[in-house]
């Protein structure tokens, strides 16, 4: 087969990009070719010759809204001449005004729209005015193109949820996850004196965008107030975040310790007892499985995309996300029980390991091929 992929990057640490990585390696390993029309490709994949790359340049476009409608305007350009060429048609989500065969979605811009988290409830400036406005055309563009696909990849049950509340035929939905690298993300211990975190206590992690309320570290702080036995690790940019002031008001400076970004996420979850995500809004959060590969139990709500991996025996999701009650005694709950903790720990790294993405990849490719034939 020849396949033609469409999306912004890719490169192995990006979420998006990665599935599509994974999914160009399967597909050559298969014998098929593989074209792809993207910013940034993996120079390893850039190598095979079974593996032909169309630059489309935005690079230094000044706003993401613009630099979107520039790569959608090039591409579908590209195509409109060549895609007579291809057996099948990937896009991701509203990238190009073409007509692909398969759309695979990892998120919902009308859905997005009407969360309360939404960044233009949170900021009434004109920083919320662009994101409404961004979201908004994103929204219109995701209609469009989602009515031109054959056949739609939702990355959890709750983005199935969402296409359908917007019109999307279910009968044209496939559910494929996302995936997650067991070989990184492994069980094992780390020593904690490096990012200087204490020893002997029970340390959570929240990893995520702490810049902006969706990821919902308010919640987790705010619970923490009630959960005197546990320390947090944070990992997420710290310009421009208002935690570290909230940190202060709530007077748990010496039980929050800051990490800012990180490239060795897999070490420190590694070097942690259990890890809390309770997102107000997520399509399907790779994080939430590198915690589960890296053995450890976990705290998540409804609201975030993938949590329906997560059984009684390997976390807790809530059914709130703004139950700062609820959140405390779970993390509680973990805290206060080493072996419950362990238990969780191994059933949860049970649980992804049908999540690796070969098997991801797997998928994707299987279902190209049962079109394509």
């Amino acid at each position: 087969m020849k396949i033609c992929i469409i999306t912004h990057n890719v490169l192995k640490g990006d979420g998006q990009g990665r599935v599509n990585y994974e999914i160009v390696w399967e597909a050559i390993r298969r014998g098929h070719e593989v074209t792809l029309l993207a910013t940034s490709v993996a120079p390893d994949l850039q190598q095979s010759d079974r593996v032909h790359w169309i630059l489309v340049k935005v690079k230094g476009i000044p706003t993401q809204l613009l630099s979107n409608m520039i790569f959608s305007w090039k591409s579908a350009r590209w195509l409109k001449q060549y895609a007579s060429m291809f057996d099948l048609i990937k896009v991701n989500g509203a990238l190009t005004s073409i007509a692909a065969d398969v759309n695979a979605v990892h998120f919902v811009h009308s859905s997005w729209l009407r969360s309360p988290a939404h960044i233009s409830r949170q900021r009434r400036n004109y920083y919320g005015v662009y994101q409404w406005f961004y979201t908004w055309l994103n929204a219109q563009w995701e209609k469009q193109t989602l009515r031109q696909a054959s056949t739609i990849v939702a990355v959890s049950e709750k983005v199935k949820r969402e296409l359908v509340e917007v019109g999307v035929p279910e009968n044209t939905i496939r559910i494929i996850l996302n995936g997650v690298d067991l070989q990184e993300f492994f069980p094992g211990s780390s020593d904690r004196s490096q990012w200087g975190l204490p020893n002997q206590i029970p340390v959570a992690l929240f990893v995520g965008d702490i810049r902006s309320s969706r990821k919902n570290l308010d919640t987790v702080l705010r619970a923490l107030v009630h959960v005197p036995d546990l320390h947090l690790a944070v990992v997420g940019k710290l310009e421009g975040s208002p935690y570290p002031k909230l940190v202060e008001t709530l007077e748990l400076t010496k039980r929050v310790h800051f990490l800012g970004f990180r490239r060795d996420v897999a070490e420190i979850m590694r070097a942690t007892d259990l890890f809390v995500f309770p997102s107000r809004y997520e399509a399907c959060t790779l994080v939430l499985f590198e915690a589960m590969a890296s053995g450890l139990p976990v705290i998540t709500a409804i609201t975030a995309g993938g949590c329906e991996v997560v059984t009684a025996e390997s976390g807790i999701v809530l059914l709130d996300s703004e139950d700062v009650n609820g959140l405390a005694e779970a993390m509680n709950l973990l805290a206060k029980n080493p072996l419950k903790r362990q238990q969780m720990g191994q059933a949860s790294r049970a649980v992804v390991q049908q999540y690796g993405w070969d098997s991801v990849a797997k998928s994707y490719v299987d279902l190209f091929e049962e079109l394509g034939s």
